[in-house]
């Protein structure tokens, strides 16, 4: 005779093994998105127990608090910045990541450097290599570009914008980091003169890169 509780316990795991696999095929309407947070998991029906199962079995990865992938998505070169961009929907990517994006200058962040407005609560996420900074006024609009990262929604400084914060926020890493940047992108035609002065407009650097351009151009 066979024994009735390891018959349920056969029921019950392959009624599990049949929810996990229906819950990671949901989450595979994500879309090309490497990462995403609980509530879009729960947008899909899939909620928090179900992503708690997934985890478990290691369908699903935690990466950080709120913040998931399916571990078999393939990672790539902007993993990190993907994963902070998810983590953190509202910020902007800027200044030594957004030149690294650009392939602007030969700055290696160890972080990625975003910006969020003054009076925002800094993000809790220590599983993640964030390095924060303020922006206010225009400089939360002007020159911000709508993109992707591994298919997560971010928004990036562009490239005569980035070019501007790294004089506006030299103390940080150098004024020699911003000349550097500055020549690259004129010389690799990233950005204009007229795009560059213009965003120094917009952002009241005028004083700082005025005379940048002017000693690059004579």
């Amino acid at each position: 005779m066979s024994d009735p509780n390891s018959r349920q316990s056969g029921i019950a795991a392959d009624t599990f093994v049949h929810t996990a696999q229906a819950a990671l095929a949901s989450l595979q309407d994500l879309g090309p998105q490497t990462f995403f947070r609980a509530r879009d998991a729960a947008e899909l029906g899939v909620h928090s127990r179900a992503l708690r199962e997934l985890a478990d079995e290691g369908a699903v990865e935690r990466v950080a608090r709120g913040l998931y992938r399916i571990t078999a998505a393939e990672l790539t070169e902007h993993y990190s910045l993907a994963a902070v961009c998810a983590r953190v929907p509202e910020a902007i990517v800027c200044l030594l990541t957004a030149l690294n994006v650009y392939e602007l200058g030969t700055q290696l962040p160890r972080k990625v450097w975003i910006a969020i407005p003054h009076k925002a609560r800094a993000p809790r996420a220590p599983e993640l290599p964030i390095r924060v900074v303020r922006f206010s006024g225009a400089s939360l609009h002007y020159g911000i570009v709508e993109t992707t990262f591994d298919g997560v929604p971010a928004r990036i400084t562009s490239p005569a914008r980035t070019v501007v914060d790294c004089f506006r926020f030299r103390r940080l890493f150098g004024i020699h980091v911003a000349f550097e940047v500055l020549r690259d992108a004129l010389h690799d035609r990233k950005a204009t003169a007229d795009q560059i002065w213009r965003a120094a407009e917009a952002c009241r650097a005028k004083s700082l890169v005025g005379p940048a351009l002017d000693a690059l151009s004579a």
